[in-house]
Formats: structure tokens, sequence, C-alpha cells
């Protein structure tokens, strides 16, 4: 029975019957040690007799082996492993041990066990319990709460109990409750009813000590003495012996131990040192002191542990903590060593080299090796905070200096790819001042580039790639100059024109060699730095040509597929880009990398961005958004954001846009500072705030970097309203440079209507004016550059109108009309209406139908054009990194809003609605 947990039983209630109803979900329970939170797991496992559970508890011990807990929790339902994708089932294995990876991307084994519950509760819903979740595995828990972020309609419901104590849960963010102590009604109640007679003053006493901790309050009457229980003797206070570092509730164990016989004590050490609870294992290494299963027997007796066939169980929790640190270091040393040598086998390395390492007191190197035996056996699958841990502790045991540092600076690296931050950044730290070696110099250069740039701090990583550099030029110019192309492209994005000069001054001294792959680098970092730093028409051509010249083996350069990319943004080749970075998604989630996923879909939005396929642009974003959240991807949430801010701009929903932008500033105030001028100023500029527009937009032309490109029109548009001429040819001038050298059809028709525009007030050049026009009108024609070619039509028919053409402007708003409510740009779609009826136009305007898939939701929208591509729910959810079952939801909750009836029909709309773009 439990006491005073209504509240709690009842969201436990609620969470049983949605999975009962097919929908899944999460719980999580947090409280300190004692208050309650395993009786609520049984509690919902025998309520949820109709469903199947599963159920595992973390072990302190076992947080530094790779998917430990996953493996407890999920071992007898592998036989459900055929039934997923072959490259999750592969993943899973290799994550449990059982195959050798082939991928060691953390987010996919997330993905695996997602698919996995979701097959577990194909023939009943699921339970699955998890117990002291702090302390299992950190590779185990990154894997199931990506599977609990992202559950739907497959009926599986997940309840995890964990400390309160937690500086940084990993449970953040998910449904939560903390559990209070009982009130004095139901400690008074449980009392009475679980600890037999007491006088009422030594039960108010033990009420009050307890504070309502329900574990305090079963336990503390057993540090009384009968006399104390019987009223006899004052029970003020603590009772004798107990420490004031010590729990009460600790010390009745603690006392409980004390109190076994030594052979007893030996026995019960080892359980508590041992992390599997192995009746073979803990007897074997009871024997090197003495012990026997019949020295088991007093430990049962008094409550500790049980032994259950071939297990060894302890009490709770708390038990097995108090009786480990409740000995001297020695004798856990010994008990580590014990262990050590009983764990002889293959399939015992991991657990035996950290036995080892417990049992190490001094520097051993035989120990190190062990234990980067065991990282390297980590990495292999996937367990990267494993990996970091055994580099970390295999550094600590290491006697020679550059062994120290060559183990640290693995461990940074992992600590990185983990998205452990400050450890990386502390581990590289250390490293630094160990390590001689240029490759390993590299490494460290580029973790702690990359923890800078998450933060957004693109100057600092810049600095330390450069530094980074010039420390190895000489050893290894080629790696160097890998270093440099990633401190180019931080400066650029940085807008750090004195950085970007040291990075050129400082590869002319490497002396690459002449090989192809050396001067391409070369030329696209001068390429990139001449871009940056004003200079597109000489830089734009060079990285054309490094483009057009790609080698055999781009990521030797540092010029994989997000560089060329990149360098394609920079030339203004969109449709490059675009095939570029859809390739990028594909392979991104053929091969199951969701780390990478979320940069990839940062260049495909953005491509998508430019050439108006908003909707696309947005259900991309968004799923990005929610994988870079769940992975700690700083940078991407700030690009991501800013591209959703950037289409609310374009739909007028202001308010909506103004809450991205101060998203983006909270995320990543260096980057927003480039980005939100041009967003904002864009949005006022559609409502028609041309002062405001143009207050945010005149910095712009300070920025020489390509993310500000598009805003240089827009500065145009408004400071041309104003009569702010300066300001409109100096932001002409800028953008004229870089379309010319771009030699795009888009970016030229644009050129030519700011030219209209600055000329478009002076009568004696009205014919020029109207050749620029419509040149910028026919170039336009045939590019992807829909808003863009809106924005041309739309200010040239006002032009035409304002010179009393008003046939001539008519044709060319509503072309501009149908272009803008293609896009759903609702203030531009009012301003040409509003030019339209000024024009003269009597007739209502016949435009093209609402796009049917305005009526979704972003993640709806990618589900129904996988759908009609022919892709069955399962290939959907592999994709999407969703389960077949949530695919299925999101089809049900689409085809009524798209009034369709089956895959057919849904098929037969998206290709009408692609004719009619």
């Amino acid at each position: 029975m439990l006491y005073g947990r209504d509240r709690e039983r009842a969201e436990i209630d609620r969470l049983l019957c949605r999975a009962r109803s097919g929908r899944s979900g999460v719980l999580v329970l947090r409280g300190d040690a004692g208050i309650g939170k395993t009786a609520l797991l049984d509690y919902a496992a025998e309520t949820a007799t109709d469903l199947r559970v599963l159920r595992g508890t973390g072990i302190e011990f076992e947080a530094e082996l790779p998917f430990a807990f996953l493996h407890l929790l999920l071992n007898n339902e592998l036989h459900h492993l055929e039934a997923l994708p072959t490259v999750q089932a592969n993943v899973l294995q290799a994550a449990l041990g059982q195959v050798t990876a082939t991928t060691d991307d953390r987010f996919l084994v997330g993905q695996a066990v997602l698919s996995l519950l979701a097959e577990v509760a194909g023939d009943a819903p699921l339970l699955c319990l998890v117990d002291d979740y702090q302390w299992a595995d950190r590779a185990s828990m990154d894997a199931l709460l990506f599977a609990a972020r992202r559950l739907g309609a497959e009926g599986v419901a997940i309840i995890l109990a964990g400390a309160d104590d937690q500086a940084a849960d990993v449970a953040d963010g998910l449904p939560t409750l903390r559990l209070p102590g009982l009130d004095r009604f139901a400690s008074v109640s449980l009392v009475e009813d679980r600890v037999g007679e007491l006088q009422a003053p030594v039960r108010d006493w033990v009420v009050s000590e307890a504070a309502g901790n329900p574990l305090a309050l079963l336990e503390l009457p057993e540090l009384l003495s009968p006399a104390q229980r019987a009223g006899d003797l004052p029970v003020h206070g603590l009772p004798a012996g107990v420490e004031a570092s010590v729990s009460p509730v600790q010390q009745v164990f603690v006392d409980r131990f004390a109190a076994l016989p030594e052979y007893t004590q030996a026995f019960v050490l080892v359980a508590a040192a041992e992390d599997t609870g192995e009746l073979s294992t803990v007897l074997a290494a009871a024997e090197k002191f003495g012990a026997t299963l019949r020295d088991a027997v007093p430990a049962e007796r008094s409550g500790l542990v049980s032994v259950d066939g071939t297990t060894v169980r302890f009490r709770h929790p708390l038990c097995r903590a108090a009786v480990y640190r409740s000995v001297p270091t020695v004798r856990q040393v010994s008990v580590h060593r014990a262990l050590a040598d009983v764990l002889c086998g293959p399939e015992d390395a991991d657990r035996r080299a950290w036995h080892l390492a417990a049992g190490a007191t001094e520097y051993d190197e035989f120990v190190a090796d062990e234990l980067e035996g065991a990282a390297k056996r980590a990495a292999e699958r996937g367990g990267r905070v494993a990996v970091t841990a055994a580099y970390e502790r295999a550094a600590q045991l290491s006697a020679d200096r550059l062994a120290r540092g060559r183990r640290l600076t693995a461990a940074a690296a992992a600590a990185a790819e983990a998205g452990l931050a400050d450890r990386a950044k502390t581990l590289a730290d250390r490293a630094s001042t160990m390590v001689a070696d240029p490759h390993q110099l590299a490494v460290l250069a580029q973790v702690r580039a990359g923890l800078a740039q998450a933060q957004g701090s693109h100057q600092l990583a810049c600095d330390i790639l450069v530094t980074g550099a010039r420390q190895i030029g000489r050893e290894v110019p080629e790696t160097a100059a890998r270093l440099l192309f990633g401190a180019a492209s931080a400066a650029c994005l940085a807008v750090d024109i004195a950085a970007m000069e040291k990075v050129t001054g400082l590869l002319g001294s490497l002396g690459l060699s002449r090989r192809a792959d050396s001067l391409v680098i070369a030329e696209a970092i001068l390429g990139v730095a001449d871009v940056a730093s004003g200079r597109p028409d000489s830089g734009v051509p060079v990285l054309r040509e490094v483009l057009a010249r790609r080698v055999d083996q781009p990521d030797r350069l540092g010029l994989n597929e997000p560089a060329r990319i990149f360098l394609s943004l920079l030339t203004g080749d969109i449709e490059t880009a675009h095939r570029l970075a859809v390739a990028l998604e594909h392979d991104c989630r053929s091969r199951g990398a969701i780390g990478m996923l979320p940069d990839a879909l940062v260049f495909l939005a953005k491509t998508q961005l430019v050439t108006g396929h908003y909707r696309d642009a947005a259900s991309n974003a968004n799923e990005g958004l929610r994988i870079a959240r769940d992975t700690g991807q700083r940078q991407s949430i700030v690009h991501l954001t800013a591209i959703l801010a950037y289409i609310a701009a374009v739909e007028g929903a202001a308010e909506r846009c103004r809450d991205l932008v101060a998203a983006m500033r909270w995320e990543g105030p260096g980057t927003a500072d480039t980005w939100s001028p041009g967003v904002l100023g864009l949005l006022d500029l559609g409502l028609g705030l041309r002062e405001a527009a143009f207050d945010r937009l005149k910095v712009v032309t300070r920025l020489p970097n390509i993310t500000i490109m598009p805003s240089l029109p827009l500065l145009v548009e408004a400071a041309t309203a104003l009569n702010e001429t300066a300001h409109a040819r100096a932001a002409y001038e800028q953008f004229a440079i870089w379309a010319l050298a771009t030699g795009e059809r888009w970016p030229t028709a644009v050129m030519l209507r700011c030219r209209a525009l600055l000329a478009s007030g002076n009568e004696q050049e009205a014919e020029a004016v109207e050749e620029w026009f419509a040149a910028a009108v026919d170039l336009h024609q045939g590019t992807s550059q829909s808003f863009e070619h809106a924005r041309t039509c739309l200010l040239y028919g006002e032009w035409l109108r304002r010179g009393r053409r008003r046939t001539d402007a008519r044709t060319q708003l509503r072309a501009a009309l149908e272009l803008f409510e293609r896009l759903n740009a609702k203030p531009w779609v009012i301003r040409a209406r509003t030019e339209l009826r000024a024009s003269g136009e009597t007739e209502s305007v016949r435009t093209r139908s609402a796009d049917p898939l305005r009526r979704l939701t972003s993640q709806e929208v990618q589900v129904v054009r996988l759908a009609a591509q022919g892709l069955s729910n399962r290939a959907i959810g592999a994709r999407l990194f969703l389960s077949p079952r949530t695919i299925g939801y999101h089809l049900y909750k689409a085809y009524p809003k798209l009034n369709v009836a089956n895959r057919a029909q849904l098929t037969q709309l998206l290709a009408q609605n692609r004719s009619n773009d």
C-alpha cells in the first residue's frame, strides 16, 4: 500500500491508460533517496497486469561500461531485431557487443531502441520502468532518452526514477514529478501500519526526524533500543554513533553490515563492488577472502541482501552504496583486485579493466593499456562517454608524460563527440601541456575550435585553429592547411577581416607541396578570404574553379560535402548547393548518421529558403531543430531558428518572428547579430514600416559576409523609398560586385532591380529604368528564386503604376500576387492586391488555389511527401527517425485535412500540386 501518493498514482494511471489506447508517453520521477520512487515503480508494475513490462535498475559501478544498462533492459527482447531496418539492427547489436560496428553514430542507437520498443509493443502495450537512471551508463541513457523523446503512437509508456540532486540531469525537458516528503498524516499511518508498536512520543520523534521520507520512517526505528522504543529512554536528536556526514537511513545499513561476521562482510562487500550481481562471480572473488555461500546466510537474515538463484540483490541501492563507502580504501582496493583476478574471460575484458583500475593505487602502464583497450572496444560500440572515461583513467595511470597527453587527447575528442562540452574543454586544456605530436596537436585544436563554434564563438575558433596551424606547420603542412581552411571558414562567419588576413599570411609560410589536394585547399582558403574581405570579384572565380576541380578524396582536404555546399553558397550557385545538400541529407539518413543530420538540414533548408520552397524549408528546419536540441548542437539550433524566423518574416507572422529572433540571440548572440537585421528588416518592410526597416538594415553594409547578401537588396528598397541615396548606393555597389562575380542569373536579376530602383526617381533615366526592370524580370524566368522574382515584379509594377501605365502595371502586379500567394507571403499579398486596386483592377483577380499542404504540421508534410513517393511506413520511420506506428498516426491525421482516403489519392494530389508550381 502506498501512503500519501494519490497525485503520483493518478499520473501513472493516466500514462498507462494512454498506452492502452495506443498513445505513448514518458514520466520522470525525481526525489531524494528513500522518498518512494521505487515504490511507485512497483505500483506501476502491479497495476499494468495487461501490459508487457521491462524493468531495469542503474548500477553505480556500471556507469563506465557502454550500453551495460541497455543490455540489462532489452536482453530478453532481442529476437525482435529481425523486424528492424538492417542498419538499425546492426547498430544495436554492435552496441550490445554482438557484432562489429559499421557506424559510430550514437544517436542511431536511440533510433534502433525506439524501433525495438515499438516492435515489442506490437503484441501488447509496453511499460518500461527504469530505477536509479542517474547511475545507468550514459550511452544507454542517451539512447533510451533519444527514443523517449520520439515516442508517438506506439503504445509505449516509460517511467524513469532518479535522484533529485543531479546538477545537469540527462532527463531534463521530459514530463517530471518531483516527490515531496509525506505529510504528517501519511507518515503516522505508515509508521503505525508497518513498524509495529511505538509509544506516541517515540513515534512522533521518528516522524519528525524522517521529514516525510518513507524509507527513513521504516528504518529509523531500527536504530532504537527496545527501551527507547518503549519510551523508557529518551530519543532526542540522533542516536549515539550516527555520524553527521551519514544519513540516519544509511547508518542503519552501515550498522547492520558492521554487525555481520567477518566472512559474511567479505561476501557482502564483494557483492557491493561487483556490478552484475552474478552469484558465481561474487563467490569466486569472495573465496579469496575465505568466504563461501554459507556466509551469505547472515547477510540475508539482516535484510541487506537476498540471494535468488544465480543473482545477489541488495535490498535498496542505498544499501549497496552505504556498505561500499563504509570500508577503508585499502579494503575496496583488495576487493577490486580480487574481482579482476576472477574476470578472466574475453567477454569480461572491460569489467576486468575497470576493476584493475579501481584497484590501482599508483602509476601502472599495464592497467593503462588494459583501459585503452576498453576504450577502443567502447568506440566500436559507439559508447563515446565510456571512451572518454576509459582514456581519462588510463591517462591518470600513465607515468610517461607523452603517453598521458596522447590519452587525454583521445579522451577530449571522445568527450566532444559525446556532447560533453565542459569535460572536453577541460581534458583538451590538460592535454595541451603534454602533447608534442603534430597530429595530436591538430586534434586538440579541432576539438577546442569545434567547442567554440558550437557556442557561436567563431572568432575564438579561428584563433585556436590559427594557433594550431602555426604549431604544426613546419612538420605537417597539409594538416596545418586543413586547420587553416577551418579557420578561414570561422573568420568568414565571424566577419573578422583581421583574422582572415592572419590565415592567409600563415598559409604562405607553410610551404605546401604541389600536390593537387594541397593546391585546392590553399586556393579555397584564399577564395574564402577574398569573399569575406569584401573582394568577391576576385574570390568567387577562385572558388568556382576550386569547386570544378573535385579531387578523388575530398575529405582529405577538409573539403567534404558540407564545405563544398558552403563554397557553393558563397559563389551564388544555389542549384549546386541544393543538389549537394539533398545528397548529404539522403546520405545521413541512409547511414543513420543522426548526429550529422542537423547540419545537413541547415544546408538543405537554407537552399530551400533561397529557392522559395518555404514549406519544405520549415519542415526540415523543424526536424533539424528537434534533433539539434536532443543532441546539444547549439550552433545548428541558431541557424535553424534563423531559417524559421526568416520564413515567419516572409509570412508576416510578426510575433512569431520576433520570438524566434529572441531565441536565436539567446542561443548564439554572435550569429544572431549577423542574421537578425535582415530578418527583422524584411518583416518591417513587408508590413510597410519602411523607416523601421531602414534603421535595422543600414548596418548590413558594414558586414562583408555572404549571410548578409540577401539583406542588401532589402536595404536598397527601404533606402530609396526614404531618399537615403547614399545608403542605397553603397548597398547596391556591394551586392553588384558579388552578383557580377557569380555570373548567376538570379543575383544579376536582383542587381538590375536594385539599379532600377536607384534611378527610378530620375525622369531622364526612365527609359533605362524600364530596360533594367524588364531585363530583371526576364532573367528571373526559369530560375527557382520565386520570392525575389515576385518582389521584382511588384516593384516594377509599382513603378509602372506611378508612371500612369496602369495596364502594363497590372500584368506585373498579377504575376507578383500569384507568386506571393504561392509562398504564403501574406503582407506582400496585401501590398500586391492594394497596388492592383490602385491600378484600376476591377475584375476579381484569379489566383492559384491555396497549397493544400498548408493545413498540415511540419512533420505531417514530411510524412505525406515520403508516402506519396511510395515509401512504406517502416521506410518513412527510418528516414525521419520515428517509429512506423507514429508515421501511421501522422497519415491518419493528415488524410482528412487533405480530403484524401489513401496513398493513391495522396500521390495524385501532390503531383497535381507540383504541376501548378
